[in-house]
């Protein structure tokens, strides 16, 4: 098994932490553009890119874009939204209710968390929030909608404690089939 400490891709996964807290310092748009060029290289699904990215440093989009997402609970001196453009997606004959839109937001929102970590940001994914709201506050093109806010900013040094603070370990989030002896 590789060492996290000696592999810096693993030792950056193991230092990464969702941040709920953040101070008022400005991000600087040269990191956030750092952080977008990242997300570009994540995976997607057939090198299709139906992915798109909306980004705000603007403290009043920011203000209103937490009034409508009740999941925000940091106050973020950056955000970045990852979308779904539906337009590409039907372009390439997906049916609606496809799953691969949603897997390439995924490795997108890891991709955009990890390269905010390396540019010394703190990151926090928000779910919970008005996609109809969120679209008229980043101004979405026709056909895009906002699926995962991340915001970004400088981590203050008191962060709120996890919900569960327990670590598991790999070995309680898997199962192997057929079963494994453990040795």
């Amino acid at each position: 098994m590789t060492d996290p400490v000696l592999d810096p891709v693993l030792a950056a996964i193991h230092r990464r932490r969702v941040t709920r807290a953040m101070t008022a310092e400005p991000v600087e748009r040269e990191q956030v553009e750092t952080i977008l060029d990242a997300a570009r290289w994540a995976p997607t699904a057939g090198n299709r890119h139906l992915q798109r990215y909306v980004a705000t440093t603007d403290p009043g989009t920011l203000r209103v874009l937490r009034m409508v997402s009740p999941g925000m609970i940091a106050k973020p001196a950056a955000a970045i939204a990852v979308c779904v453009d539906h337009d590409l997606v039907a372009q390439y004959g997906f049916p609606p209710q496809n799953r691969g839109p949603w897997i390439d937001v995924g490795t997108a929102t890891a991709t955009i968390l990890l390269a905010a970590q390396a540019v010394g940001l703190g990151a926090g994914p928000v779910s919970s929030f008005s996609r109809a709201a969120a679209g008229v506050v980043l101004d979405l093109p026709d056909g895009w909608t906002a699926e995962l806010i991340i915001c970004l900013g400088h981590p203050a040094p008191d962060q709120p404690r996890p919900i569960k603070p327990a670590r598991l370990t790999w070995r309680d989030l898997t199962q192997w089939v057929p079963p494994q002896s453990s040795e």
